[in-house]
């Protein structure tokens, strides 16, 4: 390649003390040989957020902000995009940290494939304890249901979604940027739109992005409540063009509450032979779930406590996101946003 694009790193943030100077910090040591800034979108932070940005901003001239004040990430990647000043757009989260080569082999990915769009694998990271168990989850077949960018085994070529995303500003001005009604899940949104207008969404598994999950159980529930409603809601707008392992948690929650309403009438022989067979066929999917994560237990290694955080996280996630699908299948996403990014934890600050 005899020239490099420039570079605009865009990244929301709010509430993200523990974690934006270090993710702005990776990306100032991109070993890339084009033009780079960085836009980030603030948020109303209240835990010194954006008093962190604006000492680093002072230091180098590359590091620029607009206002996000509805805290709505889909808005605030939308402003920072269109502050932006060069050709190639790449997404980066307040809780992520990107390798050294990132950028660069990205960039060469993106015109060697004329992709629209290059991501790669989220690696999740954690500190011992809940954190660790929900990084492990995160990484899991078992957690996110088999997403390719969780799966650094998965081959490079088209993908459905990339995580983050390394983008040509002009396929984003083509679909209209990130769709500002969608609250959580806009990046698969936005690569579906994509995708629709001809453009290639290209996944790259040597881009590993490594990435800090909430780190408390609340936060957890929060995020997963709020990522499963707006995935319900993107069901309703996009009916059968999903994967069919977005119904497998909605269908296990469906399941386990249809047991434990139709599971004591049953027993005790009210309600006749039918209610007995829809009660044994609703506590099947439960059933099978409670014996999975036993295996899982089982076929573990690590300490008792490490096997026992692990299968809780999967359980939350699982049945917290499935719920929060039905509600958002049902009634929609509404104004339903990610409570976690609000009420933040404060756990240590990780290395960079």
């Amino acid at each position: 390649m005899t020239e490099w694009p420039g570079v605009s790193y865009v990244i929301p943030v709010l509430n993200e003390a523990e974690y934006v100077e270090a993710a702005v910090s990776s990306v100032l040591a991109q070993d890339y040989p084009g033009p780079a800034e960085v836009v980030l979108a603030l948020g109303p932070s209240t835990d010194g957020t954006n008093e962190i940005v604006a000492a680093m901003q002072a230091d180098d001239t590359r590091i620029h902000t607009v206002e996000n004040p509805g805290t709505d990430i889909p808005i605030g990647l939308n402003r920072a995009i269109r502050a932006s000043q060069y050709p190639v757009i790449v997404r980066v989260d307040a809780h992520t940290q990107l390798p050294p080569g990132y950028t660069e082999r990205a960039v060469a990915t993106l015109q060697r494939e004329h992709a629209a769009n290059v991501g790669g694998i989220m690696m999740a990271v954690g500190r011992p304890g809940l954190q660790a168990a929900i990084a492990r989850a995160y990484n899991s077949r078992l957690g996110l249901g088999g997403a390719a960018y969780h799966r650094s085994d998965e081959p490079a070529g088209e993908a459905e979604s990339a995580y983050l995303g390394v983008m040509r500003a002009d396929a984003l001005a083509d679909v209209g940027y990130f769709d500002e009604s969608v609250r959580r899940g806009e990046d698969w949104e936005l690569n579906y739109r994509l995708r629709a207008a001809g453009h290639r969404v290209w996944l790259d598994p040597e881009l590993k992005v490594t990435y800090w999950p909430r780190a408390d159980w609340p936060a957890l529930v929060r995020q997963f409540w709020a990522t499963g409603i707006w995935r319900g809601e993107l069901v309703r707008r996009l009916h059968r063009r999903n994967s069919l392992r977005f119904f497998a948690p909605p269908a296990l929650v469906a399941g386990t509450a249809v047991a434990v309403l139709t599971g004591p009438a049953a027993l005790t022989g009210v309600g006749g032979p039918g209610l007995a067979i829809v009660a044994g066929l609703s506590a099947a999917a439960p059933a099978a779930y409670v014996a999975l994560l036993a295996a899982v237990a089982v076929g573990d290694k690590g300490s008792i406590a490490d096997r026992a955080r692990y299968c809780w996280v999967l359980a939350t996630m699982h049945y917290v996101w499935g719920a929060g699908f039905l509600v958002g299948a049902v009634r929609g996403g509404r104004h339903t946003v990610d409570a976690s990014r609000i009420a933040p934890v404060q756990p240590s600050q990780p290395s960079s």
